[in-house]
C-alpha cells in the first residue's frame, strides 16, 4: 500500500512540476485580465469557474487518450521520451532566460491573438462567454506546450502495472485539478494579485521551477535514449 501511495504522489508531484511553468496561472491571469478589463467581478468570477473546469476536462481527456493517440500513430515510448523530453528541457530552458518578468505573459498573449481575417469577427467583439474555451481555456491557459508536456508524462507512466498505471493517471489527474484550481483563484481575483504579488517576485518564483522542469526533461530524454540505445545491436 505504501509502494502504491508513492507512486500516486509521486507522479503528482512531476506532473504538478511540470505543467506549472507551462500552464503559468500567474501570467495567465495577466492576459486573462488585459482581454476581460472592464467587466464586473461577478462576471470575472463566471467566467473563471467556467475556465477551471473546462481546463480540468480538456486536460483529462488529453491524458486519457494520450497513450491511444501514440499508439494509432505507431509511436514508441522511448521515442515519445526523447522528444517530448527534449520538448519539456527547451521549454523550462526558455523560461529559464527570460529578460522580464513579462515576458511569459506577452508570450501566451500573443498566441491568443488570431489572424483577422474577412471570415472572422474580431475577437474584441465577441460575447465574454463565446470566448470561455478559445482562448481562454486554449491556448490562454493550456497551451500547445501543456499538451505535449501532458502526452509525454502520459507515456513515461503508462510502462507498469495496470493498478500502478491507474494509480500514476490519479495522480497527474490531481495535478491537473490542483493547478485548475490555482487558475481560478488567479482569474478570479487578477486585480487583486497583481496588486499585491510584484511581477519580478512571480518571476523569480517561476524561474525555481522552470530550474526543476529542465532537471525534470533532461531525465526523461535520458529514459528514453537509454531504451533506445539498448536496441542497438552489440558488435
Amino acid at each position: 500500500m505504501g509502494r502504491m501511495n508513492l507512486s500516486l504522489w509521486n507522479s503528482f508531484l512531476i506532473a504538478f512540476s511540470v505543467l506549472l511553468p507551462l500552464i503559468n496561472p500567474l501570467g495567465s491571469a495577466l492576459v486573462f485580465l488585459g482581454l476581460v478589463d472592464g467587466a464586473p467581478s461577478n462576471v470575472i468570477h463566471s467566467l473563471a469557474r467556467r475556465i477551471a473546469i473546462n481546463n480540468i476536462i480538456f486536460l483529462a481527456i488529453i491524458e486519457l487518450l494520450g497513450a491511444a493517440i501514440l499508439k494509432f500513430f505507431g509511436i514508441s515510448l522511448p521515442v515519445v521520451q526523447l522528444a517530448g523530453g527534449l520538448v519539456i528541457a527547451a521549454m523550462g530552458w526558455g523560461v529559464l532566460n527570460e529578460k522580464s518578468a513579462s515576458a511569459s505573459s506577452q508570450s501566451k498573449e500573443e498566441e491568443c491573438v488570431p489572424h483577422e481575417d474577412s471570415h472572422s469577427r474580431p475577437l474584441a467583439v465577441q460575447p465574454l462567454e463565446e470566448r470561455v474555451f478559445y482562448p481562454f481555456t486554449f491556448p490562454i491557459t493550456s497551451g500547445p506546450g501543456t499538451l505535449v508536456a501532458l502526452l509525454t508524462l502520459t507515456a513515461h507512466i503508462s510502462n507498469g502495472s495496470l493498478i500502478q498505471n491507474v494509480l500514476t493517471h490519479a495522480g497527474v489527474f490531481l495535478a491537473i485539478v490542483a493547478l485548475s484550481i490555482l487558475c481560478y483563484f488567479c482569474y478570479a481575483y487578477a486585480p487583486k494579485i497583481t496588486e499585491a504579488i510584484p511581477p519580478s517576485t512571480a518571476h523569480g518564483i517561476l524561474r525555481v521551477i522552470a530550474f526543476i522542469l529542465l532537471c525534470i526533461g533532461a531525465q526523461i530524454a535520458w529514459n528514453g535514449l537509454s531504451a533506445l540505445l539498448a536496441t542497438i545491436p552489440k558488435l
